[in-house]
């Protein structure tokens, strides 16, 4: 089953609303298209080349590591890095998952109509980033559900 995975360094960011131009032209604002090239670039160096096949089913699994505010008291820091507290602020899990999906389109995968499952996790670090996981879904043996639903 082909994995493949990969980390982009700072802040994590999320996709964020398409905006309209003078002429009601829709486009997607500057950070976002930013922050997609940085996931495309971070895929190239650490995964070359490497694309699922046309019709893979994939599951896209993120881990976004916030950094610690400078506010935190030496109690609140050692409670996020051992992740006791977690981060409940923005960007929104969905959002970070829509940005990276949007990215990998045509660079890992021919289209994110091919993520079947996705997933966020957030933690806060010392060293903010993404850490991306893509690879082929699991697919279980019809015998195996049908058994379970009789049960």
């Amino acid at each position: 089953r082909m994995k493949i995975a990969f980390t982009v360094e700072g802040e994590p960011r999320g996709k964020e609303r398409p905006r309209f131009g003078n002429s009601r032209q829709v486009y997607t604002p500057d950070k976002t298209t930013f922050y997609e090239n940085q996931i495309k670039i971070a895929y190239y160096e650490q995964c070359g080349n490497v694309k699922f096949p046309e019709d893979s089913q994939l599951e896209l699994f993120v881990k976004a590591y916030y950094k610690i505010p400078k506010s935190a008291s030496k109690e609140k820091k050692a409670a996020m890095l051992s992740e006791q507290i977690r981060p409940t602020k923005k960007p929104d899990g969905d959002n970070i998952l829509k940005v990276v999906a949007d990215a990998l389109n045509g660079v890992c995968y021919k289209d994110d109509k091919n993520l079947v499952s996705m997933s966020i996790e957030k933690f806060y670090s010392d060293m903010p980033r993404i850490e991306v996981t893509v690879q082929e879904a699991v697919i279980t043996d019809e015998n195996d559900s049908s058994e379970m639903m009789r049960e």
